[in-house]
């Protein structure tokens, strides 16, 4: 008896140990991360950089709104086979596919803490598998630092509305006028800077797409919070 419960048990575990492992929905981590799921990274309201001219500062500043958590950058998550992926697009690496451990460590804040992950989904995601093909297809793009939408180049939330395009052909995500001034009303030092290099005035307004905008989209679900420690 003893020696068949000894074998019914070990059955039993094998069955579990085998449905974790293969019997997981394709397209599904174990963090339960799905194929076209967005990440958006948030940082509070009050966090400041030592650098006062950083890109991240001054886009932390350009996307102030009355919240306690500052968006300021989304990607795309990929889900392939065991390994899970991040497609975005980052001043650091242009437009890149990366392991999603890297993506984290990537956004460290300066006392050594993590930021907040906050996953959405869509509501309607049945076509996640072609937006992730979509993203994929500029990896190898610049950064857009112009922040407009006649070059090749792409910025983090430019990036995720042009690849999560309906099969009629359609955006998902919609546009709005982009801000790039501070709650004061006054343009960071990095823009003023960055955009005289140009030769270009600041894009003020300019149609285009913003993190905490897109967040907020009404096609999209929360989905969960990821702790980093």
């Amino acid at each position: 008896m003893k020696q068949l419960l000894l074998s019914l048990f070990l059955a039993f575990f094998a069955f579990v140990s085998c449905r974790n492992t293969t019997d997981r929905p394709a397209g599904v981590d174990d963090n339960g991360l799905q194929n076209g799921d967005l990440i958006f990274v948030g940082i509070p309201m009050s966090y400041t950089l030592s650098d006062s001219a950083s890109a991240d500062q001054a886009l932390a500043d350009a996307t102030d709104d009355s919240s306690s958590t500052n968006y300021i950058h989304v990607a795309i998550v990929e889900v392939d086979g065991d390994s899970t992926f991040v497609i975005d697009a980052t001043i650091k690496r242009g437009v890149a596919r990366y392991p999603i451990d890297t993506f984290f460590a990537d956004f460290k804040l300066k006392d050594g803490s993590y930021p907040r992950f906050d996953v959405m989904r869509l509501k309607d995601n049945a076509n996640r598998d072609a937006f992730v093909a979509n993203a994929k297809r500029y990896v190898g793009r610049g950064y857009d630092m112009c922040f407009l939408a006649d070059n090749e180049e792409q910025y983090c939330s430019e990036l995720v509305r042009n690849a999560y395009i309906s099969s009629d052909g359609s955006f998902v995500f919609g546009e709005a006028p982009m801000n790039f001034k501070k709650a004061d009303g006054e343009f960071p030092t990095y823009w003023v800077e960055l955009f005289g290099l140009l030769g270009m005035p600041i894009p003020q307004d300019v149609m285009g797409t913003i993190p905490n905008d897109m967040l907020r989209d009404t096609n999209l679900r929360y989905v969960t919070t990821i702790e980093r420690k």
